[in-house]
């Protein structure tokens, strides 16, 4: 998937969570990756706010990571 010219903010915000979330697992890339069966320069694009995933993939990677969908959108809005 092509990387967006234009950055959201709300896929700023998702992609900072999902980093926080790999972090505290203490997964490089490449580790999530695999446990997402996932591209990880994909997930690298999805990081740094570069791509908007889909909502498969935003119900995908809060399980993978052991966290709510819905308290991953919580946290978004509560940043606004």
């Amino acid at each position: 998937m092509p990387r967006r010219r234009i950055t959201s903010t709300y896929a700023v915000s998702f992609g900072a969570i999902i980093r926080r979330l790999r972090a505290q697992q203490q997964w490089s890339l490449v580790e999530f990756g695999r446990k997402a069966d996932m591209n990880p320069t994909y997930l690298g694009f999805i990081e740094r706010g570069e791509n908007s995933p889909t909502l498969d993939t935003v119900f995908l990677l809060a399980k993978v990571l052991g966290a709510e969908a819905s308290d991953v959108i919580r946290e978004i809005e509560q940043q606004k």
